[in-house]
């Protein structure tokens, strides 16, 4: 592979660092053969927490847990329950803004970080509603004013917020003050339209984007850091992926086809989830077509996985030296966050942590931004005086 061409983005963390996430399976879908139900991994309490204290078990910084209307664990509920069997991983909690009123969505949060003890990162979706059809100008305005509503509860004595959605006054925020510090939980948001690109620009700390081409990537790294230049502001970059890392390129090459091979496009479980005709989804699908036969959309970036399910839709697939090299070159643009899976997610989680994981620069952002305080803060939930 090339050498790296990139010049590093003005990002928010300067420090070459990773914070290396996994994924878990609160919407369904772990497999051993993608687009394939399996009985044996089903979305439960019990599959899903072996998952994350795996994950936390081998180091890994981050574990994304998906919101969808699909058989599995509500987020909320799942994350305060598995809090209290984790030791040193964050939950990056996916909350669909609209569902919860946003003081209640603040104390769920508020709630949920103090059992963390500081663990605790948002990921912000702005889809629409289950079973509902929304405009989309209407979800971007309802989700800034969420995000509006949210930093007041975690920055000011008091709620007062008019907008065109919430009307809120509130004379104390003692209710909903989080145990992280200096802004709250770390808000991580992705999206292509430009309504998403500026809602993060303008309120996130980390923008996420799903695999493309690396100058593809670049380019909308240097978009965002314009967009977030224009309203004063930095942010940090992630990259949602999946991974297959072997001892060989062939042999990882060969377990992407093993996962394919019941594949059956006539019967494709991707049609069920909420996202499958989002922007997103549909720009994942063009690059996989535009890639051909071969489905690579450059070396070591798969495109196939994409054809079963919905969301991400591709996979670095490679030798442990090719994937090091590639998480490098990304960190050369200045990704900061990686949120891998890979199928089946146990097994592929315990592969990476073998292959690759202990050769990065590994770090935590909520620690590194002074989110997460060293000590126990002063609140109203820990030693403040009560009012």
């Amino acid at each position: 592979m090339k050498q790296s061409t990139f010049e590093m983005l003005d990002v928010r963390t300067p420090q070459r660092l990773a914070e290396v996430g996994w994924f878990d399976d609160l919407c369904g879908g772990d497999t051993e053969f993608l687009g394939v139900l399996d009985n044996d991994r089903r979305s439960n309490y019990a599959h899903n927490l072996d998952i994350i204290q795996t994950a936390d078990n081998l180091g890994y910084r981050n574990i994304l847990l998906p919101t969808s209307y699909m058989v599995g664990q509500e987020v909320i509920p799942f994350a305060a329950a598995a809090a209290v069997q984790t030791k040193n991983i964050n939950l990056l909690a996916a909350i669909r803004t609209g569902e919860i009123h946003p003081p209640m969505l603040a104390r769920h949060i508020a709630t949920l970080d103090h059992i963390l003890k500081g663990r605790l990162t948002i990921n912000i979706i702005n889809s629409d509603l289950p079973g509902v059809k929304e405009d989309g100008e209407m979800r971007y305005k309802r989700c800034s004013e969420v995000i509006e509503i949210l930093k007041q509860a975690w920055s000011k004595d008091e709620i007062d917020y008019q907008g065109e959605i919430y009307k809120i006054k509130l004379k104390t925020t003692d209710p909903i003050k989080p145990y992280q510090q200096n802004g709250g939980p770390m808000l991580y948001f992705g999206g292509i339209s430009d309504g998403s690109k500026e809602v993060c620009a303008e309120h996130c700390d980390v923008f996420l984007m799903w695999p493309e081409p690396e100058n593809n990537i670049y380019d909308t790294m240097k978009d965002m850091v314009a967009r977030a230049a224009n309203k004063g502001r930095k942010i940090d970059f992630g990259l949602r992926v999946h991974v297959i890392v072997r001892d060989t390129e062939q042999e990882a090459k060969d377990y992407a086809q093993h996962i394919m091979s019941k594949f059956n496009p006539d019967f494709n479980l991707k049609d069920r989830a909420q996202d499958s005709k989002s922007l997103g989804v549909t720009r994942q699908d063009e690059l996989r077509q535009q890639a051909g036969e071969s489905e690579y959309l450059e070396p070591l970036l798969w495109g196939g996985i994409g054809k079963a399910r919905s969301g991400c839709g591709a996979a670095i697939v490679g030798s442990a030296e090719q994937v090091l090299e590639k998480l490098n070159r990304y960190m050369d643009m200045g990704i900061r966050a990686f949120i891998f899976s890979g199928y089946p997610l146990k097994e592929e989680c315990e592969h990476f942590e073998k292959h690759v994981l202990n050769n990065l620069p590994l770090a935590t952002l909520s620690v590194v931004q002074g989110r997460t305080p060293s000590q126990e803060p002063e609140t109203p939930l820990t030693f403040a005086n009560l009012r």
